[in-house]
């Protein structure tokens, strides 16, 4: 990759996201200097593993960003417009995974199979902007076939498990599960209703078009990765009882028309998918049997949509924490190192 080395600091470390960023940092062997875990004052003072090494979090309030050379933000939307401001001025180039950057127009918004070369837009602010986990998997298996014959319209449903909800999410679905398998009521705290054996409709604030913002995250954000504002998206969010891992059943609508096999050959070649596609029982990609811990996004159930002459049906699921999340920003910087 280089032979220099970078100073790196994870403002959310010990989140969901965080603990994935330090394991994925390890793994693909990222050039660090100096690693800085850093969270609020409440979790100060704890340790995180990177390794075989234990490394004690700063709080990232007082901490002074000078030195550093890139810092991922998974804190919240709220902690990082306080203080990716702060970690830019100092001269850290920061990449962001919460939603407080993506839609300003100087701040690029990068998937990185799909649009690495905005990357270099990082100079205007000194961020760049992870997007949203679900329009992650989902540009990743649409951008192929958007290149070769244009996309008119998308339709997508998205089965997001509870994981992207954060530790609290997971805690409470795991308490529902086994109270209600021991006949004992539950009461929601995290979801407005019961997650355990129920779907939930809802994903955000609802806005004034009666869509979520989970659902116009989508919409907004696949348009600017994309660079094609024409590009109509129709989402709907729904909250499942899975751990970890998004699925999408996603129906678009090309300019130009596009067989089953030829769109299962373009995915086979494009970087970051895994086609599982056999028409018969379990030929077919789940969060559970696939997606779970794994980097790739995985496209299945590849038809040609019967209601549209220029339609095409796809199942893309991904794990949401690790490719929608922490794996995408480490590729992020792993190409961004090679310009510095």
């Amino acid at each position: 990759m280089t032979d220099k080395t970078f100073n790196i600091a994870i403002a959310g470390a010990t989140g969901a996201v965080g603990e994935t960023l330090l394991s994925i940092l390890k793994e693909r062997k990222f050039p660090i200097g100096e690693l800085v875990p850093l969270a609020s004052e409440r979790s100060a003072g704890s340790k995180v593993e990177f390794g075989n090494r234990s490394i004690t979090v700063k709080n990232l309030a007082d901490y002074d960003f000078n030195g550093i050379d890139i810092a991922f933000f998974s804190a919240g939307g709220s902690v990082s417009r306080t203080h990716v401001p702060r970690a830019a001025d100092a001269g850290a180039i920061v990449i962001d995974n919460t939603s407080e950057f993506r839609y300003q127009p100087d701040v690029p918004l990068v998937v990185s199979e799909v649009n690495p070369h905005a990357i270099e837009q990082y100079r205007a602010r000194g961020i760049i902007a992870n997007p949203n986990c679900s329009t992650m998997q989902l540009l990743v298996a649409l951008a192929p076939i958007h290149r070769a014959v244009g996309i008119e319209r998308i339709n997508v449903a998205t089965y997001q498990s509870v994981s992207g909800t954060g530790h609290r999410a997971l805690e409470e679905l795991g308490r529902q599960t086994a109270a209600l398998l021991n006949f004992q009521s539950v009461e929601p705290k995290v979801y407005p209703v019961q997650i355990a054996f129920n779907v939930i409709p809802h994903g955000g604030d609802f806005t004034d078009n009666g869509y979520t913002m989970e659902e116009m995250k989508i919409v907004w954000e696949t348009r600017k990765i994309l660079e094609d504002e024409s590009i109509q998206v129709n989402p709907t969010s729904v909250r499942v009882p899975v751990f970890y891992g998004h699925s999408e059943a996603v129906h678009i609508e090309t300019k130009k028309k596009i067989t089953a096999a030829e769109a299962r050959a373009l995915l086979e070649k494009a970087p970051g998918i895994v086609v599982v596609d056999e028409r018969n029982a379990g030929g077919y990609p789940t969060p559970v049997t696939h997606a779970a811990g794994k980097d790739p996004v995985f496209v299945g159930r590849i038809r040609e949509d019967i209601s549209h002459p220029r339609g095409l049906d796809l199942w893309v699921v991904a794990d949401n924490i690790r490719k929608g999340a922490a794996l995408n920003a480490v590729q992020i910087a792993e190409i961004l190192v090679r310009t510095l």
